[in-house]
């Protein structure tokens, strides 16, 4: 009850001031029906307020949407199963409360419910801005049919919704400087490797012992062997450079975000030739790749949802990722504006041996015209470096400079 009284609303309250002064008025000047009108007018909030409190509103919720991770334009709706485990209820305002980016907030009445019924409420969300957002909690409004009371329920539960970057289907090229089998098992000798080539397994009864990888049972504590043999895969190192100081423009039109929808489409595009793609950026690694410990899988879609919430770095280039094993895998840059510090890194890498293909943003397209104009893309120094480069402009296609790399 002081929950509901709690509740009264501006008209409630206002009602109670009126009645009270009008009844007192009648005692004043011995007008009993005065008094009768005002104890009655006075009452009515207190009475509404009494059977909103024993009402006891229960509701239950279910969210389901259907589509957990979408791309940046697309659509995906959202189910909202609304159920009375209580009495029966009074008038309902619902509202969702969804980002911004995914639209107004929307707002539903929902008409008395008895026990035990049920209401499904459907509503689109479209985000045209990749990221991770949070959908509900759902909150609701019981009032009165005098709107002397509003009373305010809030589910706690949420769904998330991830927006992925758009992706564009790219044709297929040759590329040099990658072994593109199928992942069968071959034998691999581990005498003549380097150490990240080495992948073991825990001893089991009646392994050789002159397997023992003796290093890696001292890391461990426990016996372990090296493998006879391990799966050769297709992998491919893709880089995107993701600082600020690297692009120009303003999100979602901006050359950063072209830089991420390449990197989306190679990423996809290279995962269904059966490559195993590591991502990394301007801050380092960004996924476990598992590459020496027996995982093969190419599912782009880890990929994907790391993308959808790339965050701008700043600084310059991290390389503690490149190591020995970055001259036996294909290598894919996407690139904004580079400087002196930024291209011997790019002269290791190519240095190591691998294939080199790199998407360098033309970043003056997204330049404002009161910005500074930046240095012309690198993409001349890259080729004369044995690289193959394209340049990407804001009007044009990731896809026809993909093919223009298999030239």
């Amino acid at each position: 009850m002081r929950e509901a009284l709690r509740a009264l609303t501006p008209r409630g309250r206002g009602f109670i001031a009126a009645g009270l002064t009008a009844a007192a008025c009648g005692i004043l000047f011995g007008e009993r029906d005065l008094v009768r009108i005002g104890l009655l007018v006075a009452l009515l909030p207190l009475v509404t307020a009494a059977w909103i409190a024993r009402s006891g509103h229960r509701l239950g919720l279910a969210r389901t949407l259907s589509a957990h991770h979408v791309e940046t334009g697309q659509q995906s709706v959202v189910h909202l199963e609304l159920t009375n485990v209580g009495p029966t209820t009074g008038v309902l305002l619902l509202e969702e409360r969804i980002p911004h980016a995914l639209g107004s907030r929307p707002r539903f009445v929902v008409d008395t419910m008895a026990p035990g019924w049920h209401r499904r409420i459907d509503y689109p969300v479209t985000a045209e801005v990749r990221g991770r957002y949070q959908v509900g909690p759902l909150s609701v409004r019981v009032a009165d049919p005098f709107g002397m009371v509003e009373l305010h329920r809030t589910f706690s539960r949420t769904t998330d919704l991830i927006v992925t970057p758009r992706v564009e289907p790219l044709p297929a090229i040759r590329l040099r400087g990658a072994w593109a089998g199928s992942g069968d098992n071959r034998p691999r000798p581990f005498s003549s490797g380097n150490v990240a080539d080495v992948t073991v397994r825990e001893y089991r009864r009646g392994d050789d012992l002159r397997r023992v990888h003796w290093r890696s049972t001292a890391r461990v504590g426990e016996l372990m062997v090296r493998r006879e043999e391990q799966p050769w895969q297709a992998r491919c190192t893709l880089f995107v450079d993701n600082r600020a100081r690297a692009h120009q423009g303003a999100a979602p039109d901006s050359s950063l975000e072209k830089g991420i929808i390449a990197t989306a489409s190679v990423a996809v595009h290279l995962a269904r030739q059966g490559f195993q793609v590591r991502l990394v950026s301007a801050a380092g690694e960004e996924l476990d790749h598992g590459w020496h410990d027996g995982s093969t899988s190419v599912d782009a879609r880890p990929l994907l949802e790391r993308l959808a919430v790339l965050p701008t770095a700043q600084g310059v280039l991290h390389t503690d990722w490149l190591d020995e094993t970055i001259g036996q895998q294909l290598f894919v840059a996407v690139l904004g504006m580079s400087d002196d510090h930024d291209l011997g890194l790019l002269s290791r890498v190519h240095a190591s041996g691998g294939g080199a293909y790199a998407l360098v943003l033309d970043t003056d397209d997204w330049a404002v015209r009161s910005a500074v104009p930046g240095p012309p893309p690198r993409t001349g120094w890259l080729q004369a470096h044995g690289w193959k480069a394209v340049t990407v402009r804001r009007a044009g296609s990731v896809a026809e400079a993909w093919q223009e790399l298999g030239r």
